[in-house]
């Protein structure tokens, strides 16, 4: 699994008992704590530089490095803030999962619940897609609606996402695994 921030995600798959055999972090943050109590290793290639001299393709093979050490089939992104470069989805093609707290194609991108709320949509929700070159933009595996209500606000209307995500990406990974990760 590929993390970079509260672990939400990676602990509602431990808890469900979804096998976890590493977590890749791009920068410090509680999923290390998530991974350590659960007993799963993590590994830290902690991004340096979010500027224009971030080198993109050196920091990418370096977590295909480590994700090749592990013998890892499947990655799981779960809120993982760095942009990868394309020559993670030739190692792993078709093989990197991603969620996005959006209905797929509308809204890609970092903000996608502060443009959803922007647009004036009253139905958004949550993408299970399949990682590729271009951000969200591979093919979807499973969506769920969410609708916008009065006065939500960025983050009432992520909680309420959350909550809807969490659940059909633990639902989607494991039929992933179970079919024997043919995507």
């Amino acid at each position: 699994m590929l993390a970079s921030g509260s672990g939400t995600i990676l602990e509602a798959m431990l808890d469900d008992g979804i096998s976890i055999e590493l977590v890749v972090l791009d920068r410090p943050c509680r999923a290390s704590d998530v991974a350590t109590d659960h007993g799963v290793p993590y590994e830290l290639i902690e991004r340096t530089s979010f500027g224009n001299d971030f080198d993109r393709d050196g920091y990418t093979q370096q977590t295909i490095d480590v994700l090749q050490k592990y013998e890892i089939d499947l990655v799981v992104m779960a809120g993982y803030g760095t942009i990868l470069g394309e020559s993670m989805f030739e190692a792993f093609e078709g093989r990197i999962v991603n969620t996005h707290p959006a209905l797929l194609p509308s809204f890609k991108g970092w903000h996608a619940v502060r443009d959803a709320l922007a647009a004036g949509v009253k139905i958004t929700g949550c993408t299970v897609h399949v990682a590729t070159n271009e951000v969200d933009a591979g093919p979807i595996l499973a969506q769920a609606a969410v609708g916008v209500e009065a006065g939500d606000t960025e983050d009432t209307l992520h909680e309420r996402i959350k909550q809807v995500e969490r659940p059909l990406y633990v639902q989607t990974v494991r039929d992933i695994m179970e079919r024997g990760f043919v995507l």
